[in-house]
């Protein structure tokens, strides 16, 4: 099954629909989704895209992204996906959006706005292996250094989030400095 995309101009206003594969090559602009997470201990919950992804496979990231279709709401949306790829589900705030464009070598092109949600969690994590390799809890002071020194481990748009948006997903960490607990897991 083909999946579909939301085109949208640069005001985020809907203007059509289009093959996900069809709109990366063509480089549409269209919405996305990226989920930070972070834990008490100063440490942001990272993956490594699973290889097979059709760009920017064995690459570090946020710990979820993805692009949301119409016919389910967009809170309903970065929740599943949250737990499809993390094995947990916890509170998330919309915390600001950003427009990127980067042409990959495959010739596919990532043109996206971007909306970025942030949350705490601190239970078990359940990654899916169709979607993710590997994941850990990474300190952000050391993050924003290995970002910056190693940035052909890392997806573009996380470099980015951490070169352009260190402060709003600070102001998130202060936010919730102390959350209560709210975990969802995958029964085993």
């Amino acid at each position: 099954m083909k999946e579909t995309v939301i085109l949208v101009n640069t005001n985020d206003e809907i203007i059509g629909f289009e093959d996900k594969l069809k709109a990366h090559a063509d480089g549409k602009l269209h919405r996305a989704y990226s989920i930070i997470i972070m834990n008490s201990k100063n440490e942001m919950l990272i993956q490594k895209r699973s290889s097979a992804k059709y760009h920017s496979g064995g690459l570090w990231s946020n710990a979820c992204c993805s692009h949301p279709t119409i016919d389910v709401p967009y809170e309903d949306q970065v929740h599943n996906r949250l737990f499809w790829e993390m094995g947990f589900d916890c509170p998330l705030d919309w915390r600001f959006h950003f427009i990127y464009r980067h042409a990959f070598e495959n010739k596919l092109i990532e043109y996206e706005y971007d909306h970025v949600y942030a949350g705490f969690f601190y239970g078990d994590v359940h990654i899916n292996p169709a979607e993710i390799e590997a994941y850990k809890w990474a300190d952000m002071d050391w993050l924003i250094d290995d970002t910056k020194h190693n940035s052909d481990r890392y997806t573009v748009w996380f470099r980015m989030i951490i070169d352009n948006h260190w402060n709003d997903i600070i102001d998130n960490y202060r936010i919730y400095s102390s959350p209560k607990r709210y975990i969802t897991t995958i029964n085993s």
